[in-house]
């Protein structure tokens, strides 16, 4: 019996400096294919070759993945300033609009670090364009050196609401987490939840209030060791039956949208 297909949303490189590419990393294809157990599929973010209309035809649900460039600050009515980094305008216009179509379907998504912050923005929030310049908040950005085990470390706790969706979720209030972003929520979006916090306050853990289908993205990146940790294997688990029901005949997961 086939698998159902989750796209996940691929980051524009240049390979050996010259080379373009769309590609997306292999732990998000193992994360996908061995925890979620679906078909991993690369998706080129760029309008020019994929229409929203299509992938949602295509796939039965998305992985927005984390990524270098960040979100325009535009799409959020802020001015572009040398803090907010590298932009991705093609995958913005891909993403953007697809977080909001899955929402309003039903269709399912799990957002990972840029893409925890690509659902904020989708739904009307705004980001921070560098967290560690906010009084109190501690560097969450990823260590410039060392091995990628020591890059993915898991460096800080992130607490859920009691009884909420993730707790439900993870099976426990506090997780303790990898951190590798240097943006931020700065205002949610009018139905963003935020369901988890670091200690120092940023927001890490956010699901849309009343959407039919599963929302979940976290600002951390789960898809490290997925299938051996025990934060990262549930979040893959849960979504892979969220994906499984939508492709069984369009059933969404409202359980895991909404606090009970």
């Amino acid at each position: 019996m086939a698998r159902p297909v989750v796209g996940i949303i691929g980051n524009s490189y240049l390979l050996n400096d010259q080379y373009p590419v769309h590609a997306g990393g292999q732990m998000n294809t193992e994360a996908i294919a061995e925890v979620s157990g679906c078909l991993p599929f690369i998706v080129p973010s760029d309008p020019r070759f994929v229409s929203v209309e299509e992938l949602l035809e295509v796939c039965d649900g998305f992985l927005l993945t984390g990524g270098r460039p960040n979100v325009h600050p535009e799409e959020y009515g802020e001015p572009e300033t040398e803090a907010h980094g590298a932009f991705d305008r093609a995958r913005d216009a891909v993403a953007l609009a697809l977080v909001r179509a899955c929402v309003a379907r039903g269709q399912p998504f799990l957002g990972l670090c840029r893409g925890f912050q690509e659902v904020n923005v989708a739904m009307g929030g705004s980001l921070y364009p560098e967290i560690r310049d906010l009084p109190g908040r501690m560097n969450h950005r990823m260590p410039p050196d060392g091995t990628i085990e020591e890059k993915f470390e898991l460096r800080h706790d992130v607490s859920f609401t009691e009884g909420g969706v993730f707790h439900r979720v993870m099976g426990a209030s506090k997780v303790l987490t990898n951190t590798l972003h240097g943006q931020g929520i700065k205002e949610p979006g009018p139905r963003v939840v935020i369901d988890g916090h670091a200690d120092d306050g940023t927001p890490e853990a956010i699901y849309i209030k009343d959407a039919p289908g599963f929302t979940l993205a976290v600002q951390w990146h789960p898809e490290w060791n997925a299938a051996n940790d025990p934060v990262s294997r549930p979040l893959f688990e849960h979504f892979g039956a969220a994906v499984r029901a939508w492709a069984a005949d369009g059933s969404a997961m409202p359980v895991m949208t909404a606090a009970q």
